[in-house]
């Protein structure tokens, strides 16, 4: 499952030392060193995007990844919330 970061996280600093930005293709995952690309699709719609790894998470669980507001919006989370995910990298 993957969830994304609300608003409010906007312009607070990440487990990388980076300060989240809701309009960049971020996210957060617990082991994944900080930099790694990884591509998530979303299992029902289909859509895909690409993001970094920048922050630590999800805290919540049964999740496996948060991604940042713009990869939400890309991966059709935003109505649900959360979604059911495939993650990988190339």
């Amino acid at each position: 499952m993957a969830s994304y970061y609300a608003d409010k996280f906007h312009g607070r600093k990440t487990a990388s030392g980076e300060l989240y930005d809701k309009t960049l293709y971020t996210a957060a995952h617990r082991t994944l060193p900080f930099g790694t690309m990884v591509w998530v699709k979303n299992i029902k719609t289909q859509d895909s995007v690409q993001v970094r790894i920048n922050d630590r998470g999800p805290h919540i669980k049964g999740r496996i990844i948060d991604v940042s507001r713009v990869a939400a919006v890309d991966l059709k989370l935003i109505r649900a919330g959360q979604a059911k995910v495939e993650v990988w990298s190339e």
